[in-house]
């Protein structure tokens, strides 16, 4: 599976980005799909997961209720639609995707970014005060 991530940019504080995520390859072997993001020095953090097959979502509480996690199984893409951005949404964002794991549920991991087993390159989102 590759992921190729897109739409990041440089957005005054209060403004808006969608990010996207192209999937290709063997897409169908993933169940869930993500969105981290990562600052100098810090370790990456979770930002939002949506399960592929039933749509479930889940976000970290620092977004939640501006941003947006969806996913066109069609398409193959994953989108984050980030409103009212602040500075400190400030970072590098990576798509990822996961399989399902023999045993258990993924979604209990969700936000757990080694449980993924696919990263896409960053892209810079870089907000303004």
């Amino acid at each position: 599976v590759q992921l190729q991530a897109s739409g990041g940019g440089l957005v005054q504080a209060g403004g808006s980005l969608r990010l996207s995520c192209a999937a290709s390859g063997r897409t169908f072997s993933t169940t869930l799909m993500g969105w981290f993001r990562q600052t100098p020095g810090k370790e990456r953090e979770f930002v939002a997961a949506i399960s592929r097959s039933v749509g479930m979502t889940d976000y970290a509480d620092s977004v939640k209720g501006r941003f947006t996690i969806s996913g066109d199984n069609a398409k193959n893409t994953l989108y984050l639609q980030m409103n009212s951005l602040k500075p400190e949404d400030t970072a590098v964002y990576y798509c990822a995707a996961a399989r399902p794991p023999l045993f258990g549920s993924i979604w209990n991991h969700r936000s757990e970014s080694n449980k993924y087993d696919y990263w896409g390159q960053e892209t810079l989102v870089t907000v303004s005060s």
